[in-house]
Parts: C-alpha cells; sequence; structure tokens
C-alpha cells in the first residue's frame, strides 16, 4: 500500500489560521504543525499524509488538516477525546473552515455552560 502525500501548508494559509485564532481568544495562540495520516475516501483503505496545523486552548484540542490543493478538514476534542466537527467534511476556504471550527467550539462550550448553569439552579430550587 502506498500513502499519498497532500500539498502543505502555505505562509499565508498558516497567516489566516493564526490571525482567526488569535482574534478568538484575544491572544497570541501558539500553533504546532504535523504530518497526520488520514483516509480521505471512506471507500478504500489509504492513507494519505495531510499537513496539519494543531493548538491547544482552553482545554480543548485543534486541528486543521489540508487534504488537497484549496482542501481543508476540522475538529476539536476535549480531554476524554470526544471529537466534535462542524457537520461538515471537507471545506475548500479555509479562512471559512477556521471560522466554522472556531464558532462550533464557541457554541458548544456555551451550551456546556448553560447545562451546568441550570443543573446548578435546579439544584438550588
Amino acid at each position: 500500500m502506498t500513502m499519498m502525500q497532500a500539498p502543505d501548508f502555505t505562509d499565508t494559509e498558516i497567516w489566516t489560521i493564526q490571525s482567526a485564532v488569535n482574534e478568538r481568544f484575544r491572544k497570541e495562540v501558539r500553533l504546532e504543525q504535523a504530518d497526520t495520516e488520514c483516509r480521505l475516501n471512506p471507500d478504500t483503505i489509504e492513507l494519505t499524509s495531510c499537513n496539519t496545523v494543531f493548538w491547544q486552548e482552553n482545554n480543548m484540542n485543534f486541528v486543521i488538516m489540508k487534504t488537497g490543493e484549496n482542501q481543508y478538514r476540522c475538529q476539536f476534542f476535549g480531554r476524554e477525546l470526544d471529537m466534535f466537527g462542524t457537520g461538515r467534511t471537507e471545506y475548500d476556504d479555509l479562512a471559512e473552515c477556521t471560522v466554522s471550527l472556531l464558532q462550533t467550539q464557541a457554541d458548544h462550550e456555551r451550551t456546556l455552560t448553560e447545562v451546568k448553569d441550570k443543573g446548578f439552579s435546579q439544584l438550588a430550587d
């Protein structure tokens, strides 16, 4: 079995991610790069090595994988390794991918806080 190689992130793409992440968390967040083996086609067992940008913030881990030329996938996960996505498998616009990932995580965080607060208020009644 041979492994395919997706293209690397460009400096402009890294800047796009960095800008959105820094704006979301209102501080400089350190981005890391790695390679991730992905099965891009669920109907095959062929793996593709994808350049990945990842970072950690607020006990959450975020990843954006470049799966092809102008093709990106993203997800975030917490300590229990529950993985979350945006509901969309792939993006052809990196800015949209990054903002969708950050917004989905913010919505998830807000929902958890509301559930937690509601649970505490019911206990107080």
